[in-house]
């Protein structure tokens, strides 16, 4: 039986780090949108330059808009495109899932084991 080539450039997306947290929590914000600070703060464990570079990726991928706004100061937001709104929405179920079959303590320290 041969791999759907489908889900396999899905999950060529959504396998590399940050992606899916990314494009999960630009769903959640009001219009889809929020500024790179935001993203930063809530992503505290990421690096600027990683995160600019996924950034940049996602949109590589239409999956998520820069936007550029002129002023003093520059005003860049980042949006979900219609495509990555259609993805963050086929990431629900799989979020339901996890909620309803994950143990997040027993993940977590297979994780730590795992890197640590």
């Amino acid at each position: 039986m041969n791999i759907c080539p489908y889900i396999e450039a899905s999950f060529n997306i959504l396998a590399k780090k940050w992606n899916g947290q990314i494009i999960h929590y630009l769903s959640h914000c009001k219009d889809c949108t929020a500024h790179f600070s935001e993203i930063k703060h809530d992503f505290s464990k990421i690096t600027s330059r990683a995160l600019s570079l996924k950034l940049s990726e996602l949109a590589d991928y239409e999956l998520v808009e820069k936007k550029v706004v002129s002023g003093t100061p520059v005003m860049i937001t980042y949006v979900l495109t219609e495509k990555g709104r259609a993805l963050a929405d086929a990431l629900h179920p799989i979020q339901e899932w996890a909620q309803h079959y994950i143990n997040i303590e027993i993940e977590n320290k297979l994780n730590e084991e795992e890197h640590g």
